[in-house]
């Protein structure tokens, strides 16, 4: 089959986040300080590339605590962070843990903390189910805080006194959508408190200004990410909803069907905020062997944020 040309739209900034990075480094730094196993309370971040990278090395992932033996070896808490009661059962087990969750999660959850110390009823805007929104509404007493996933969830919301309220979000949501949502909580509460500072982290908020910027100049798009991966999937709908209505996730290279890119003349490329780069390196050498490719790199933002490791690992 003769190679026709291809052109493919490469949105910056992709790929890990500052809170991503920082959860594979803990889990290798204490592989390297503490010698396998080392285990993580779930996917260390939602990626099956990563996971196994880690599980090669002598990562051991869990679901529970309880599938973890009293061997004195660290177990870490993943970027999503954890419900209060978690950490409270491995101190009560004698556990060595390590704490992975993105602070900007952490700052989520300490938001929830402060509201309700105030007497604020919370309102946490989320998907239901995602690791993320358990961990943050594990902060607080079981019904403390109120889940809306979608516009129409307003409307149903019971609350004794609309003087004393706030709203959260998880971190990973889509920023037009979550904009929609916060609008009708104002109209319907007008007293409603809202975060110091936006909730969505910076890397979501980026990553779908980059695929807004490429999906209007692309006749397909793939972003390569997790089905589990809440950012992932956002940046899916976002390319849907911004000119480019062909637009998939993909795990790996090997997931691709490359008939689905017939009569397409320009691919974006992106990568949620757990996909390695090597990903999207894998897709355009495979790209290669069927097209002749072009690449151009779609810049709108540089990232220069870095999280410190926890003390423990960075001591020798």
């Amino acid at each position: 089959m003769e190679r026709r040309p291809l052109k493919i739209l490469l949105a910056a900034p992709r790929g890990f986040c500052a809170g991503v990075d920082r959860a594979i480094q803990i889990v290798e730094l204490a592989l390297e300080k503490y010698g396998a196993p080392v285990y993580v309370r779930h996917e260390i971040v939602h990626n099956k590339f990563v996971v196994n990278s880690l599980r090669d090395k002598g990562a051991v992932f869990v679901e529970k605590l309880n599938e973890i033996p009293n061997d004195g070896q660290p177990v870490i808490f993943s970027a999503h962070g954890v419900a209060k009661s978690v950490p409270e059962e491995a101190k009560n087990r004698k556990m060595f843990f390590i704490d992975a969750t993105c602070p900007l999660v952490s700052k989520v959850h300490r938001e929830a903390e402060r509201h309700a110390k105030s007497g604020d009823t919370v309102i946490l805007i989320g998907h239901a189910g995602h690791p993320e929104v358990i961990g943050t509404m594990g902060q607080l007493p079981k019904g403390a805080v109120k889940l809306v996933e979608k516009v129409e969830d307003v409307n149903t919301l019971d609350i004794d006194d609309d003087y004393k309220l706030a709203y959260c979000t998880q971190t990973t949501l889509s920023v037009d959508d979550t904009a929609g949502i916060v609008e009708a909580l104002q109209q319907r509460f007008p007293h409603i408190k809202s975060p110091k500072k936006e909730d969505i982290c910076y890397a979501t908020t980026n990553r779908q200004a980059a695929m807004k910027a490429i999906a209007p100049l692309s006749d397909a798009v793939m972003v390569l990410g997790a089905p589990n991966s809440s950012n992932s999937n956002r940046l899916v709908e976002v390319a849907a909803l911004n000119g480019c209505e062909k637009a998939m996730l993909v795990q790996r290279v090997d997931e691709i069907n490359w008939a689905w890119l017939d009569g397409i003349n320009s691919l974006g490329l992106s990568a949620g905020a757990s996909a390695p780069e090597i990903l999207i390196n894998e897709v355009i050498e495979k790209a290669k062997e069927f097209f002749i490719v072009e690449l151009e790199e779609i810049a709108i933002t540089q990232e220069n944020v870095h999280f410190k490791v926890p003390k423990i690992l960075s001591e020798v």
